[in-house]
């Protein structure tokens, strides 16, 4: 599916572009955005390559990987990245992340952001469960995705090796018939 073009009542959803570099360098470059993620704090050229790496796989058939810019729809002004990479090991499964700017916090872009990928996995791609995984300190996210409809289904430990050191994470999911079921309540 090219090109994704999404939206939630304040955010769009769709395809990254070379223009985009700058805004997501402001979250992956950042110290405070990457606190709870799975990598260190990236170099505007690493956040480069990611952004052509993202634009490469966006028309490759089939497409496994769904990396999206998450923009204010009233401004376009990029707000958060997200993403949808395939399951290997599950049939219609893919796992999912994403991270806003620290200036977008605590005014429910999260929720949003989850809400329009988890449509876009469930509605669009015939997926039938998602996941995704979370530092266990990061309690914003805990709350997200909880809010959203997602279960969190356990620990898995010594998953993410991070500033040398192994830290769990916690795994929250959603199957398509609770998607269903939680989308019209």
């Amino acid at each position: 599916m090219y090109p994704v073009e999404r939206s939630s009542a304040r955010l769009s959803v769709r395809e990254l572009s070379i223009d985009d570099v700058d805004a997501v360098y402001a979250i992956y470059g950042s110290r405070e955005a990457t606190e709870h993620l799975s990598f260190e704090p990236r170099s505007r050229e690493q956040v480069g390559q990611i952004v052509a790496r993202a634009m490469a796989s966006a028309t490759t058939a089939p497409r496994s990987e769904y990396a999206l810019a998450i923009a204010e729809r009233e401004t376009g002004s990029l707000v958060g990245f997200g993403r949808i990479a395939m399951d290997p090991h599950q049939q219609r499964a893919a796992t999912f992340g994403f991270a806003l700017r620290p200036d977008a916090w605590g005014v429910g872009y999260g929720l949003e952001t989850v809400r329009v990928l988890l449509g876009l996995g469930f509605e669009e791609l015939g997926l039938h469960r998602i996941w995704g995984a979370r530092s266990p300190l990061n309690e914003a996210s805990a709350k997200t995705m909880t809010a959203a409809g997602m279960i969190e289904e356990g620990t898995i430990r010594g998953h993410i090796l991070k500033a040398g050191r192994w830290r769990d994470s916690v795994v929250h999911a959603m199957l398509a018939e609770e998607w269903a079921a939680h989308s019209t309540a």
